[in-house]
């Protein structure tokens, strides 16, 4: 069975995709009265999906002026599909996007260990003298960077003095 990109989510993937948002550190607090105005203000909605089903695998969406800039967020696949090349599927769907084909500068923001993945896409962590800059109320962004990610054993590394 193949995958699907859709531009639409229905109210039951509307749903799924709150738990996925839950399942994450950088989005767990997430409502759906938010989700709703989000939805509705990003340009470009990727909806992934197994043909043929309705339960949502992934998603992505994308913030554009269709010239200079878009911003790729919100990449996400469901912890029980994740190794199976849904990622690489779904970010396939977003730099082929027509909307996006002429845009001068796709830009995302991942954590380092994600870095290698977003590679495949010439996607770059050398971008210059620029630097992220943010200004938010929400304190697991302002925080530095989230959980620690784990080392190959499931543990998280040690701290070196």
């Amino acid at each position: 069975m193949g995958f699907l990109v859709s531009d639409e989510l229905t109210d039951r993937q509307l749903e799924q995709l709150i738990e996925l948002y839950k399942g994450e550190w950088w989005s767990n607090s997430r409502t759906l009265p938010d989700v709703q105005r989000m939805l509705h203000s990003s340009d470009i909605l990727f909806v992934l999906t197994e043909e043929g089903a309705e339960n949502l695998l992934g998603f992505a969406r994308v913030l554009t002026d269709d010239v200079y800039y878009a911003l790729v967020l919100d990449v996400i696949v469901s912890t029980r599909h994740r190794g199976r090349g849904l990622g690489r599927f779904l970010m396939d769907a977003v730099t082929s996007h027509p909307r996006l084909l002429a845009v001068r500068s796709i830009e995302l923001v991942c954590q380092p260990e994600l870095v290698e993945f977003y590679k495949k896409w010439a996607f770059t962590d050398a971008v210059g003298r620029s630097l992220l800059m943010r200004r938010t109320d929400d304190s697991l962004l302002a925080s530095h960077g989230g959980p620690q990610p784990e080392d190959q054993d499931g543990m998280k590394p040690r701290q070196e003095d």
